[in-house]
């Protein structure tokens, strides 16, 4: 069953969005050869419980960490650990605030120091297609249009979608219905209608879309080691334009 939110309850989860938002600005400045995203890791959970949330990620499902950090063939869900970040990589840092009950998750793709012009071209695509599924979050569309949309920006750029995980609605638990596929047929799936709110967090691999699972059961990696981004955003359905939760200028 789909919850359709409030405005007050709208209002909670922009609360939460924008801590998660402080926390990748915060990222941003920080992301550069020889850090480690264990450093990162740290800080965003110290930067949660200093403005009154926690990260939600920890402890979910026995998830041990408070953000996901995927690094170059990484899709999603890797452990933070004390390697270095090396120049050229990408990382995608993921992360959940809770605050006072209400959820809001965003990733964000970071590159390393100077990355290859097809490593720029990877997380600009990826960038870019976010923000298709973002344009046809209105009420009357269907969750087909935010996938179809999201798949065109990304094949136009040459890029594959990673069909394995996708967005979901999101408010006082972190998965709430309904499933937001990052590929599909215009016209189809459920009507958008207004107090929806989702995430829509595509990712986009440089060859197949095929995964494997580490043996942690979480780090799941493309098949092919090829490199791979994703940006996520929190968004709420409203009378008109959609709004970013997750956006510090929302």
């Amino acid at each position: 069953m789909i919850e359709l939110k409030t405005d007050d309850q709208i209002q909670c989860i922009r609360k939460a969005g924008r801590i998660v938002a402080a926390c990748h600005g915060e990222v941003a400045r920080r992301i550069k050869p020889g850090v480690t995203t264990a450093e990162i890791d740290r800080f965003v959970e110290a930067h949660m419980k200093l403005h009154g949330a926690r990260p939600a990620q920890k402890g979910y499902k026995g998830y041990p960490y408070a953000t996901c950090a995927s690094v170059n063939d990484v899709v999603c869900h890797g452990f933070p650990t004390d390697n270095p970040l090396r120049d050229g990589d990408v990382v995608t840092i993921d992360m959940v605030a809770e605050l006072d009950g209400w959820m809001a998750d965003s990733a964000w793709t970071y590159t390393v120091g100077t990355p290859a012009p097809e490593v720029l071209k990877l997380t600009e695509a990826a960038k870019k297609a976010l923000f298709a599924g973002i344009a046809q979050a209105v009420p009357g569309r269907r969750l087909g249009d935010i996938g179809h949309a999201v798949q065109q920006a990304a094949e136009q750029e040459g890029f594959t979608i990673v069909e394995s995980f996708v967005g979901h609605g999101i408010g006082r638990s972190m998965h709430e219905a309904p499933q937001v596929n990052h590929c599909g047929k215009a016209g189809t799936g459920k009507r958008l209608r207004q107090g929806m709110v989702l995430t829509i967090e595509p990712i986009l691999a440089m060859g197949m879309s095929y995964i494997n699972i580490d043996e942690d059961g979480w780090t799941a990696r493309t098949f092919d080691g090829t490199w791979s981004a994703q940006y996520e955003h929190t968004i709420a359905i409203t009378n008109g334009e959609p709004i970013i939760l997750t956006s510090l200028r929302s």
